[in-house]
């Protein structure tokens, strides 16, 4: 069944959001957005050369992912952006409010190793330190939940979606079913 939250699947390059939000777009049976297909030309050529972006690089990226999040409002849908800082993610609730963060969190050096085995991508490994100094994570009155890496994404997927289903449409609050986080990785956090 079909779910009304659009959800931003977010943290650093490296942490799985792109093969977590496919998953889970499919199992809600809603659309997926990849982040990446928002960036304008000149930011991937500038990542690609191993410049990091600057606020105002992100800006229009932002932007056309918030455009696209409040076109889903209602409906359901799953996007995935690094959503670094807590401004970005503002920026991303003023154009969609009621988002909900799916933070997906682990240690540089598996994130390091990860980037290292993957192929084919613009973003190259030299900029990982530049996203984990930039990196604000959730807070508690922003709506959302931050999970452990070491999960497999079909975990993730199915205690996230499980959680989703459990909200109504209109709730403020975010929690996952109640039980002790097994590390400091995984906390849920309220509402916006």
């Amino acid at each position: 069944m079909p779910t009304p939250h659009v959800v931003v699947v977010m943290g650093v390059s490296g942490t799985g959001k792109t093969t977590v939000g496919r998953l889970l777009a499919d199992e809600l049976g809603v659309p997926y957005a990849e982040a990446d297909d928002f960036h304008p030309p000149a930011n991937i050529e500038k990542m690609r050369a191993g410049v990091p972006l600057d606020d105002r690089d992100r800006e229009p990226w932002l932007d056309a992912i918030g455009a696209w999040a409040h076109g889903r409002l209602g409906k359901g849908g799953v996007v995935s952006c690094s959503a670094l800082k807590r401004a970005y993610r503002d920026r991303l609730r003023a154009a969609a409010p009621g988002l909900f963060f799916l933070h997906l969190a682990g240690d540089r050096d598996l994130i390091a190793q990860r980037l290292e085995q993957r192929r084919g991508h613009f973003m190259p490994g030299a900029l990982l330190d530049s996203q984990f100094a930039t990196l604000e994570p959730l807070r508690g009155d922003e709506r959302g939940v931050t999970l452990s890496v070491t999960a497999t994404p079909e975990e993730i997927t199915t205690r996230v979606a499980a959680a989703l289903r459990a909200l109504p449409a209109a709730s403020r609050s975010a929690a996952l079913p109640t039980e002790k986080p097994e590390n400091p990785m995984e906390r849920s956090h309220g509402s916006d």
